[in-house]
Protein backbone atom coordinates (compact mmCIF):
# COMPACT_ATOMS: atom_id res chain seq x y z
CA UNK A 1 0.00 0.00 0.00
CA UNK A 2 1.23 3.60 -0.62
CA UNK A 3 1.29 6.58 0.67
CA UNK A 4 -0.79 8.16 -2.11
CA UNK A 5 -3.66 5.05 -1.64
CA UNK A 6 -3.80 6.26 2.42
CA UNK A 7 -4.46 9.52 1.69
CA UNK A 8 -7.36 8.70 -1.05
CA UNK A 9 -8.48 6.38 1.95
CA UNK A 10 -8.29 10.05 4.24
CA UNK A 11 -10.31 11.62 1.72
CA UNK A 12 -13.44 10.49 3.47
CA UNK A 13 -12.37 12.00 6.84
CA UNK A 14 -14.06 15.45 7.20
CA UNK A 15 -13.23 18.23 9.18
CA UNK A 16 -15.60 19.10 12.19
CA UNK A 17 -18.10 21.43 11.18
CA UNK A 18 -17.02 21.66 7.36
CA UNK A 19 -18.16 18.79 4.03
CA UNK A 20 -14.49 19.18 3.32
CA UNK A 21 -12.07 16.24 3.75
CA UNK A 22 -8.98 16.61 6.06
CA UNK A 23 -6.66 15.78 3.03
CA UNK A 24 -7.94 18.84 0.68
CA UNK A 25 -7.93 21.07 3.61
CA UNK A 26 -3.65 20.11 3.42
CA UNK A 27 -3.84 19.25 7.12
CA UNK A 28 -2.04 15.48 6.24
CA UNK A 29 1.60 16.13 6.30
CA UNK A 30 3.01 12.23 6.25
CA UNK A 31 1.15 8.71 5.43
CA UNK A 32 3.23 5.77 5.44
CA UNK A 33 2.73 1.69 4.78
CA UNK A 34 5.53 -0.23 7.01
CA UNK A 35 4.74 -4.02 7.95
CA UNK A 36 0.90 -3.54 8.10
CA UNK A 37 1.38 -0.61 10.10
CA UNK A 38 -0.32 2.96 8.43
CA UNK A 39 1.42 5.72 9.81
CA UNK A 40 -0.19 8.95 9.20
CA UNK A 41 0.98 12.87 10.82
CA UNK A 42 -1.48 15.34 10.99
CA UNK A 43 -0.49 19.43 11.60
CA UNK A 44 -3.73 21.52 13.01
CA UNK A 45 -4.04 24.92 14.50
CA UNK A 46 -7.00 25.14 17.13
CA UNK A 47 -7.91 25.89 20.44
CA UNK A 48 -10.55 23.23 20.53
CA UNK A 49 -9.21 20.33 22.04
CA UNK A 50 -11.99 18.40 21.34
CA UNK A 51 -10.99 18.52 17.21
CA UNK A 52 -7.61 16.62 17.62
CA UNK A 53 -9.19 13.77 19.25
CA UNK A 54 -12.21 13.12 17.05
CA UNK A 55 -10.12 13.67 14.11
CA UNK A 56 -7.72 10.68 15.38
CA UNK A 57 -10.78 8.19 16.22
CA UNK A 58 -11.86 9.10 12.56
CA UNK A 59 -8.76 8.67 11.16
CA UNK A 60 -7.95 5.27 13.21
CA UNK A 61 -11.80 4.24 12.14
CA UNK A 62 -10.65 4.94 8.16
CA UNK A 63 -7.22 2.99 8.14
CA UNK A 64 -8.18 0.05 10.31
CA UNK A 65 -10.90 -0.25 7.18
CA UNK A 66 -8.04 -0.90 5.19
CA UNK A 67 -6.91 -4.38 3.62
CA UNK A 68 -4.04 -5.19 5.04
CA UNK A 69 -3.65 -2.63 7.78
CA UNK A 70 -3.15 -4.57 11.31
CA UNK A 71 -1.98 -1.35 13.41
CA UNK A 72 -1.97 2.73 13.13
CA UNK A 73 0.29 5.14 14.40
CA UNK A 74 -1.59 8.67 13.91
CA UNK A 75 0.71 11.55 15.06
CA UNK A 76 -1.40 15.08 15.46
CA UNK A 77 0.80 18.10 16.13
CA UNK A 78 -1.44 21.29 17.36
CA UNK A 79 -0.71 24.52 17.33
CA UNK A 80 -2.92 27.26 19.58
CA UNK A 81 -4.81 29.34 17.88
CA UNK A 82 -4.21 32.92 18.98
CA UNK A 83 -7.08 34.09 20.92
CA UNK A 84 -6.93 37.24 19.36
CA UNK A 85 -7.14 35.76 15.83
CA UNK A 86 -10.64 36.03 14.71
CA UNK A 87 -10.36 33.29 12.07
CA UNK A 88 -10.38 29.71 12.53
CA UNK A 89 -7.08 28.21 11.08
CA UNK A 90 -7.28 25.13 10.07
CA UNK A 91 -3.68 23.96 8.93
CA UNK A 92 -1.08 25.84 10.55
CA UNK A 93 -0.01 27.87 7.20
CA UNK A 94 -1.55 31.09 8.05
CA UNK A 95 1.35 34.03 7.40
CA UNK A 96 -1.04 36.78 7.41
CA UNK A 97 0.99 40.33 7.34
CA UNK A 98 1.58 41.76 10.50
CA UNK A 99 1.52 45.51 9.21
CA UNK A 100 -2.42 44.46 8.44
CA UNK A 101 -4.30 46.09 11.69
CA UNK A 102 -8.08 44.64 11.05
CA UNK A 103 -9.16 42.64 8.01
CA UNK A 104 -13.03 42.19 7.27
CA UNK A 105 -14.81 39.74 4.92
CA UNK A 106 -17.88 41.00 2.84
CA UNK A 107 -20.06 38.10 2.22
CA UNK A 108 -23.68 37.52 0.81
CA UNK A 109 -24.18 33.85 0.67
CA UNK A 110 -26.09 34.68 -2.64
CA UNK A 111 -24.99 36.23 -6.02
CA UNK A 112 -26.80 38.84 -8.03
CA UNK A 113 -27.52 41.55 -4.09
CA UNK A 114 -24.83 43.61 -5.16
CA UNK A 115 -21.78 42.28 -3.04
CA UNK A 116 -19.05 44.28 -4.85
CA UNK A 117 -20.66 46.81 -5.71
CA UNK A 118 -21.08 47.28 -1.69
CA UNK A 119 -17.83 46.41 -1.09
CA UNK A 120 -16.19 49.07 -3.42
CA UNK A 121 -18.48 51.80 -1.99
CA UNK A 122 -17.87 50.60 1.51
CA UNK A 123 -13.93 50.95 1.16
CA UNK A 124 -14.37 54.23 -0.56
CA UNK A 125 -15.89 55.74 2.56
CA UNK A 126 -13.50 54.10 4.67
CA UNK A 127 -10.32 55.76 2.72
CA UNK A 128 -12.25 58.78 3.07
CA UNK A 129 -12.87 58.62 6.88
CA UNK A 130 -9.28 57.58 7.71
CA UNK A 131 -8.18 60.22 5.08
CA UNK A 132 -10.30 62.71 7.40
CA UNK A 133 -8.37 61.72 10.83
CA UNK A 134 -4.88 62.06 8.81
CA UNK A 135 -4.21 58.57 7.87
CA UNK A 136 -4.55 58.04 3.87
CA UNK A 137 -4.06 55.19 1.91
CA UNK A 138 -4.70 53.17 4.89
CA UNK A 139 -7.75 50.71 2.93
CA UNK A 140 -7.15 47.75 1.22
CA UNK A 141 -9.51 45.88 -1.01
CA UNK A 142 -8.76 42.26 -1.87
CA UNK A 143 -10.99 40.86 -4.91
CA UNK A 144 -11.62 37.05 -4.08
CA UNK A 145 -14.46 36.61 -6.52
CA UNK A 146 -11.63 34.21 -8.77
CA UNK A 147 -14.44 33.92 -11.40
CA UNK A 148 -15.79 36.78 -11.86
CA UNK A 149 -13.89 39.95 -10.86
CA UNK A 150 -15.77 43.12 -10.83
CA UNK A 151 -13.89 45.25 -8.74
CA UNK A 152 -11.51 46.18 -11.34
CA UNK A 153 -14.44 47.71 -13.36
CA UNK A 154 -16.31 48.73 -10.05
CA UNK A 155 -13.39 50.95 -8.86
CA UNK A 156 -12.10 52.15 -12.09
CA UNK A 157 -8.52 50.57 -12.62
CA UNK A 158 -6.76 48.50 -15.11
CA UNK A 159 -3.57 46.93 -16.14
CA UNK A 160 -1.23 45.18 -14.35
CA UNK A 161 0.08 45.32 -11.09
CA UNK A 162 4.00 45.79 -10.46
CA UNK A 163 6.01 43.20 -9.18
CA UNK A 164 8.89 44.23 -6.70
CA UNK A 165 11.00 40.76 -5.95
CA UNK A 166 8.50 38.08 -5.09
CA UNK A 167 5.94 40.55 -4.26
CA UNK A 168 2.87 42.54 -6.24
CA UNK A 169 2.04 45.76 -5.59
CA UNK A 170 -1.50 46.55 -5.43
CA UNK A 171 -3.04 49.23 -7.67
CA UNK A 172 -4.87 52.19 -5.97
CA UNK A 173 -7.59 54.40 -6.90
CA UNK A 174 -9.19 56.72 -4.59
CA UNK A 175 -7.41 56.44 -1.56
CA UNK A 176 -7.92 52.32 -1.92
CA UNK A 177 -5.11 49.59 -2.56
CA UNK A 178 -6.56 47.36 -4.58
CA UNK A 179 -5.67 43.77 -5.67
CA UNK A 180 -8.26 41.25 -7.74
CA UNK A 181 -7.85 38.35 -10.20
CA UNK A 182 -9.29 40.66 -12.99
CA UNK A 183 -5.55 42.12 -13.08
CA UNK A 184 -3.90 39.12 -13.86
CA UNK A 185 -6.14 37.85 -16.74
CA UNK A 186 -7.39 38.78 -19.99
CA UNK A 187 -10.57 40.43 -20.35
CA UNK A 188 -11.66 37.31 -22.92
CA UNK A 189 -9.93 34.08 -21.03
CA UNK A 190 -12.32 32.85 -18.00
CA UNK A 191 -11.25 31.58 -14.99
CA UNK A 192 -11.72 27.39 -15.23
CA UNK A 193 -9.82 26.60 -11.62
CA UNK A 194 -10.39 23.45 -9.35
CA UNK A 195 -10.16 24.10 -5.16
CA UNK A 196 -6.52 24.06 -4.42
CA UNK A 197 -5.77 26.44 -7.34
CA UNK A 198 -8.37 28.86 -6.07
CA UNK A 199 -6.57 28.28 -2.06
CA UNK A 200 -3.09 28.65 -3.68
CA UNK A 201 -4.43 32.31 -5.25
CA UNK A 202 -6.21 33.42 -2.33
CA UNK A 203 -3.18 32.49 -0.09
CA UNK A 204 -0.94 34.49 -2.51
CA UNK A 205 -3.15 37.36 -1.94
CA UNK A 206 -2.82 37.58 1.86
CA UNK A 207 1.13 36.76 1.82
CA UNK A 208 2.56 37.76 -1.63
CA UNK A 209 1.28 41.30 -2.47
CA UNK A 210 2.64 44.25 -0.50
CA UNK A 211 0.12 46.09 1.14
CA UNK A 212 1.96 47.62 3.55
CA UNK A 213 0.34 49.39 6.37
CA UNK A 214 -3.40 49.31 6.68
CA UNK A 215 -5.90 50.33 8.87
CA UNK A 216 -8.16 47.78 7.43
CA UNK A 217 -8.52 45.43 4.35
CA UNK A 218 -11.53 44.50 3.02
CA UNK A 219 -12.25 41.54 1.20
CA UNK A 220 -14.82 41.01 -1.27
CA UNK A 221 -15.78 37.14 -1.04
CA UNK A 222 -17.58 35.56 -3.69
CA UNK A 223 -20.94 34.06 -3.20
CA UNK A 224 -21.44 30.74 -1.62
CA UNK A 225 -19.74 28.94 1.09
CA UNK A 226 -17.21 26.83 -0.82
CA UNK A 227 -13.00 26.76 -1.15
CA UNK A 228 -12.76 30.70 -1.20
CA UNK A 229 -14.63 31.35 2.12
CA UNK A 230 -12.57 28.12 3.34
CA UNK A 231 -9.52 29.66 2.00
CA UNK A 232 -10.00 32.34 3.44
CA UNK A 233 -10.45 31.93 7.09
CA UNK A 234 -7.69 29.43 6.76
CA UNK A 235 -5.13 31.74 5.83
CA UNK A 236 -5.83 35.19 7.29
CA UNK A 237 -7.48 35.60 11.00
CA UNK A 238 -10.38 37.68 9.73
CA UNK A 239 -11.73 40.52 12.68
CA UNK A 240 -15.03 39.80 11.26
CA UNK A 241 -17.64 39.64 8.40
CA UNK A 242 -20.70 41.64 7.04
CA UNK A 243 -23.11 40.21 5.26
CA UNK A 244 -24.82 41.88 2.59
CA UNK A 245 -28.40 40.90 1.83
CA UNK A 246 -31.97 42.48 -0.52
CA UNK A 247 -34.97 42.18 1.87
CA UNK A 248 -36.85 39.61 0.15
CA UNK A 249 -36.32 35.81 1.53
CA UNK A 250 -34.61 34.80 -1.39
CA UNK A 251 -31.48 36.23 -0.80
CA UNK A 252 -31.84 36.73 3.07
CA UNK A 253 -32.53 32.65 3.63
CA UNK A 254 -29.39 32.16 1.99
CA UNK A 255 -27.36 35.32 3.43
CA UNK A 256 -28.43 33.47 6.99
CA UNK A 257 -26.63 30.66 6.09
CA UNK A 258 -23.35 31.91 4.49
CA UNK A 259 -23.82 33.87 8.48
CA UNK A 260 -24.33 30.44 10.21
CA UNK A 261 -20.91 29.48 8.51
CA UNK A 262 -18.58 32.30 9.81
CA UNK A 263 -20.19 31.67 13.45
CA UNK A 264 -19.56 27.93 12.82
CA UNK A 265 -15.28 28.83 11.91
CA UNK A 266 -15.16 32.13 14.64
CA UNK A 267 -15.63 34.88 12.98
CA UNK A 268 -17.26 37.47 14.75
CA UNK A 269 -20.14 38.45 12.45
CA UNK A 270 -19.80 42.81 12.57
CA UNK A 271 -23.67 43.53 10.83
CA UNK A 272 -25.91 43.01 8.13
CA UNK A 273 -26.17 45.27 5.51
CA UNK A 274 -29.36 45.37 3.39
CA UNK A 275 -28.73 46.60 -0.26
CA UNK A 276 -31.50 47.71 -2.85
CA UNK A 277 -33.57 48.60 0.13
CA UNK A 278 -35.79 50.31 -1.44
CA UNK A 279 -36.34 53.12 -4.49
CA UNK A 280 -36.22 56.25 -3.80
CA UNK A 281 -37.90 58.25 -6.27
CA UNK A 282 -37.23 61.92 -8.31
CA UNK A 283 -39.75 62.95 -5.20
CA UNK A 284 -37.75 61.45 -2.26
CA UNK A 285 -40.81 58.79 -1.93
CA UNK A 286 -39.82 55.25 -0.94
CA UNK A 287 -40.75 52.55 -2.71
CA UNK A 288 -40.22 48.93 -0.66
CA UNK A 289 -39.57 46.89 -4.64
CA UNK A 290 -37.89 43.84 -3.01
CA UNK A 291 -40.07 43.94 0.20
CA UNK A 292 -39.26 45.27 4.03
CA UNK A 293 -37.72 44.42 7.06
CA UNK A 294 -35.35 40.67 5.45
CA UNK A 295 -32.33 42.59 7.05
CA UNK A 296 -32.89 43.53 10.45
CA UNK A 297 -34.92 40.04 10.69
CA UNK A 298 -31.58 38.12 9.57
CA UNK A 299 -29.54 40.06 11.79
CA UNK A 300 -31.66 39.36 14.54
CA UNK A 301 -32.12 35.42 13.65
CA UNK A 302 -27.98 35.68 13.89
CA UNK A 303 -27.36 37.74 16.68
CA UNK A 304 -25.75 40.65 14.85
CA UNK A 305 -27.07 44.55 14.16
CA UNK A 306 -28.03 46.03 10.87
CA UNK A 307 -25.61 48.09 9.79
CA UNK A 308 -27.72 50.20 7.55
CA UNK A 309 -30.06 49.99 4.78
CA UNK A 310 -28.71 51.22 1.07
CA UNK A 311 -31.04 52.64 -1.60
CA UNK A 312 -31.89 51.35 -5.24
CA UNK A 313 -31.36 54.06 -7.01
CA UNK A 314 -29.68 54.79 -10.48
CA UNK A 315 -26.84 56.71 -9.44
CA UNK A 316 -24.79 53.68 -7.73
CA UNK A 317 -25.37 51.56 -10.60
CA UNK A 318 -24.10 53.79 -12.74
CA UNK A 319 -21.11 54.92 -10.86
CA UNK A 320 -20.33 51.13 -10.84
CA UNK A 321 -20.39 51.07 -14.90
CA UNK A 322 -18.47 54.01 -15.18
CA UNK A 323 -15.82 53.24 -12.11
CA UNK A 324 -16.75 55.87 -10.38
CA UNK A 325 -18.51 55.20 -7.13
CA UNK A 326 -21.09 57.01 -6.00
CA UNK A 327 -19.10 57.87 -2.70
CA UNK A 328 -16.47 59.31 -4.67
CA UNK A 329 -19.03 61.31 -7.29
CA UNK A 330 -21.73 62.04 -5.21
CA UNK A 331 -20.03 61.86 -1.28
CA UNK A 332 -22.86 64.04 -0.24
CA UNK A 333 -25.92 62.10 -1.62
CA UNK A 334 -28.03 59.61 0.34
CA UNK A 335 -25.71 56.93 -0.48
CA UNK A 336 -22.46 58.35 -0.04
CA UNK A 337 -23.48 59.29 3.57
CA UNK A 338 -25.46 55.81 4.20
CA UNK A 339 -22.07 53.92 3.37
CA UNK A 340 -19.56 56.43 5.19
CA UNK A 341 -22.17 55.90 8.02
CA UNK A 342 -21.86 51.75 7.92
CA UNK A 343 -17.60 52.58 7.73
CA UNK A 344 -18.34 54.71 10.84
CA UNK A 345 -19.66 52.32 12.82
CA UNK A 346 -17.99 49.60 11.53
CA UNK A 347 -14.32 51.49 12.72
CA UNK A 348 -15.38 52.26 15.96
CA UNK A 349 -16.85 48.19 16.23
CA UNK A 350 -13.31 47.24 15.43
CA UNK A 351 -11.86 49.53 18.14
CA UNK A 352 -13.88 48.59 20.90
CA UNK A 353 -13.09 44.61 19.49
CA UNK A 354 -9.38 45.06 20.52
CA UNK A 355 -9.40 47.62 23.35
CA UNK A 356 -8.40 46.32 26.49
CA UNK A 357 -10.38 45.69 29.30
CA UNK A 358 -11.22 48.27 31.87
CA UNK A 359 -10.53 46.12 35.16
Amino acid sequence: MTSEEIKDALKQVKYPGFSRDIVSFGLVRAAAFVDGTAKVSLALTTSDPKIPLHLKQEIEKCLRALPGVRATVIDVAVTPAKPAAGGANLGGNASAPKTIKYAVAIASGKGGVGKSTFAVNLACALAQLLTAQGRPGRVGLMDCDIYGPSVPLMIGLDGRPLVEGDNLLPMEKNGVKVMSMGFLVDDNTPVVWRGPMIMKTIQQFVQNVKWGELDILIVDLPPGTGDAQLSLVQTLPLDGAVLVTTPQPAATNVARKGGLMFQKVNVPLLGVAENMSYFLDPSGQKHALFGEGGGKKTADSLGTVLLGQVPLIPEIRAGGDAGQPVVVSAPDSVAGKIFRDIGDTLLAQLARKTAPAIV
